[in-house]
């Protein structure tokens, strides 16, 4: 248990500025960073708590592609849109910043200086494939093709998101340029490069010598690298035109690795909250060794996927600057799926959060109770609609809304709605008191050794233990056989009310202000529920009793089931392909006979309606000059009903009928896809029912 002041700086993952914030991103860093530095508040710790979007890499000029818009454009736009649902949700961020901003690129720059002055840098030559159209090197995931593990055919040059394969480019089966269609050549290329097998013996010292106590998935990933295949060298620079430039003369059209880059907007969003406070300065005394103590913590909360570079490279970033304080711990979570599926952005299986805040005003803590009470701590664990809705009706309405609202309403009616003079305590009475003070104890441990499901149970529990109090002292009966008895469970039944406040607080926020307000108690911290948790004076005027929670009805919960349903089936059923989605060069041969089996006609389009709960499809009756017959087609983004009607279409007949949202679907309209992404019909001046030859 914390007693002693220290300095903690707690940093939560940067998230990619190229979409939105899901349930995921949430579970696995930015939830439990929030609850540890709220925690650490209320125990009188000095904190700063940092995040921001990171703005660099493949991902944000992907997203511009898809989006047909600047990559500057997309990390405006996402970057807004994050910071907003953060704040939404309750985030309490001391910064968030950018890497974006001038002070990144300076620090960032100044950094890859040092490193090159000092010699440690190794100059390679190396052979990456390129793309002889775009007359471009490819980045990893510029590089499309089958996965060689589950065939999934739109796998990444570093990875399947089919099966979460790790891939190379030269892994895949008929890679292809993600940006041309091309088949990527190999070709001679400069690049710097960290000699990461240099900091071997320092790694292995850091992590497994002097940080035994690090969570075992962390451990795990990190003897891999370490023990099993030994570390090699790095490129830290990259072949792109978006990025932190390169500063030096012989390095044009290059920038650096967005892993190199992204950790160091720690550092500069520390430099802006200092600024800000008006004290430049003050942030060294949280990364500088000359200025920090033995006191000073650095805690990175992230994802399992970021492990790697939150504990081997930039360590040994840091380690080879030389002047900087090392992550004292690194709390990576597993991942979050939903209803026993892996979130996919690409597949929008979701539930992205500022949605979830348009869906559910106001029940920002709802979201946070029910994830914090299912984090992937120690392994992959499940979301679903179901577990949402008991959580809030059978924990937050049954157990902690009803604890509050009981002892507020027999306040009201036994003692005018004034905390009574309680006079003497029994023993059951002064055993609930003491209780406040064993759970903080117990809940801060487990925070601090950061089990947050743990902490947050063990609060919930003392609400557990109020109720019972309240049903095995009967007040409602006693008021009958034995007033005098009344103030004094009052009494006991509002302090432990008051005291779940602070307790709360790190996790449900809102909440534990509603409760303050409903007790008028004031703020109190963690540390004062350790002490002596008697927060109500006798005489204090009680607030008339509102429920802190609402019931959630069964078809607010399937709405969300169906909408999430909807969406996968349209993505899975829709003609267009998955985003993302690129032009190919070529497709495997066939034969004559395999042209032959294709009936491809002229058909007229009769009418036109969008299919119900669906954003790209309609349903379309065509004539082919055989018959009238339903077609399903995902056109819907970019075609009106009405301005198709009675348009000449080319359309594939004998395609397999398949029934797409409940439409048998008999046949496919053919379309050509431009480079970015917008869809043209394939028209032709004749007679419905002409043949294609």
């Amino acid at each position: 248990m914390t007693t002693s002041s220290k300095r903690y700086t707690v940093t939560a993952a940067l998230p990619y500025a190229n979409g939105p914030v899901h349930i995921g991103h949430l579970a696995g860093a930015y939830l439990p960073a929030d609850i540890y530095a709220r925690y650490l508040r209320s125990t009188n710790q000095e904190v700063v708590f940092i995040c921001g979007t990171d703005e660099h890499g493949v991902a944000i000029t992907i997203q511009a592609q898809k989006e047909s818009t600047t990559p500057q454009a997309i990390v405006d736009h996402y970057h807004k849109l994050i910071h907003q649902s953060f704040k939404d949700f309750n985030i309490s961020f001391d910064v968030f910043s950018r890497t974006s901003n001038e002070t990144h690129t300076k620090t960032a720059q100044e950094f890859f200086l040092k490193f090159h002055k000092d010699g440690k840098f190794k100059e390679i030559e190396t052979e990456q494939l390129f793309d002889p159209e775009a007359k471009q090197f490819l980045a990893d995931r510029y590089i499309v093709g089958t996965c060689p593990v589950c065939a999934f055919e739109k796998a990444y040059g570093d990875q399947c998101e089919n099966c979460g394969t790790s891939l190379n480019p030269t892994d895949l089966i008929n890679p292809k340029s993600a940006l041309s269609g091309a088949i990527p050549e190999l070709k001679k290329t400069k690049h710097w490069f960290l000699p990461l097998e240099d900091y071997q013996k320092d790694l292995e010292k850091y992590i497994l010598v002097d940080h035994p106590e690090w969570k075992t998935n962390v451990l795990g990933q990190c003897r891999s690298w370490l023990i099993n295949d030994g570390l090699h060298p790095r490129a830290m620079t990259r072949d792109l035109d978006w990025g932190i430039p390169v500063p030096l003369a012989d390095a044009k059209g290059k920038v650096l690795y967005v892993w190199f880059d992204a950790p160091l907007g720690y550092i500069t969003a520390t430099q802006e909250w200092a600024a800000q406070k008006g004290e430049p300065d003050s942030w060294k005394k949280f990364w500088l060794k000359d200025h920090a103590n033995e006191d000073t913590r650095l805690v990175c909360f992230i994802g399992k996927d970021n492990i790697v570079f939150h504990c081997i490279i930039f360590p040994a970033i840091l380690m080879g600057q030389g002047e900087y304080i090392l992550p004292w711990n690194v709390p990576a979570n597993e991942f979050l799926n939903l209803e026993g599926q892996k979130i996919s952005t690409s597949r929008n299986w979701a539930v992205w959060l500022h949605e979830f805040l348009i869906s559910f005003p106001g029940k920002g803590d709802i979201l946070r109770y029910a994830l914090t009470a299912t984090l992937p701590e120690n392994k992959d664990n499940d979301f679903t609609w179901k577990d949402f809705q008991s959580r809030n009706n059978n924990e937050l309405v049954a157990i902690l809304g009803n604890l509050i609202n009981r002892m507020t309403v027999l306040t009201h009616k036994y003692q005018n709605g004034l905390v009574p003079e309680p006079g003497t305590l029994h023993v059951e009475d002064e055993k609930l008191l003491a209780e406040i003070s064993i759970t903080a104890k117990a809940a801060g441990e487990a925070i601090e050794h950061f089990k947050f499901r743990e902490a947050l149970s063990i609060v919930m529990d003392l609400a557990r233990t109020g109720n019972k109090y309240l049903a095995d002292q009967e007040p409602w009966k006693k008021i009958n056989t034995d007033p005098d008895r009344i103030p004094a469970i009052l009494y006991t039944s509002l302090q432990l009310g008051a005291a779940l406040a602070p307790l709360l607080e790190p996790f449900m926020p809102d909440t534990a202000h509603k409760i303050n307000l409903q007790l008028g108690c004031g703020k109190h911290s963690w540390e004062d529920t350790l002490h002596n948790p008697r927060f109500l004076i006798s005489g204090h005027p009680i607030a008339p009793p509102v429920l802190l929670f609402d019931k959630i009805e069964d078809d607010i919960i399937q709405q969300q089931i169906d909408a999430l349903k909807h969406r996968k089936e349209e993505i899975e059923a829709s003609n267009l392909p998955t985003l993302p989605s690129f032009p190919t060069k070529s497709k495997p041969e066939i034969s004559f006979e395999d042209f032959q089996a294709i009936d491809i006609r002229v058909a007229q389009i009769l009418s036109a309606q969008k299919i119900p709960n669906s954003d790209k499809l309609l349903e379309l009756k065509i004539d082919t000059g055989l018959d009238h017959r339903t077609l399903v087609s995902g056109i819907s983004q970019y075609f009106s009903p009405e301005e198709i009607i009675g348009k000449k279409v080319v359309v594939l007949l004998n395609l397999k009928p398949r029934k797409i949202k409940g439409i048998m679907s008999q046949g496919m309209i053919l379309m050509a896809e431009g480079k970015s992404g917008e869809l043209n019909f394939v028209t032709a001046d004749a007679e419905p029912g002409s043949t294609i030859q």
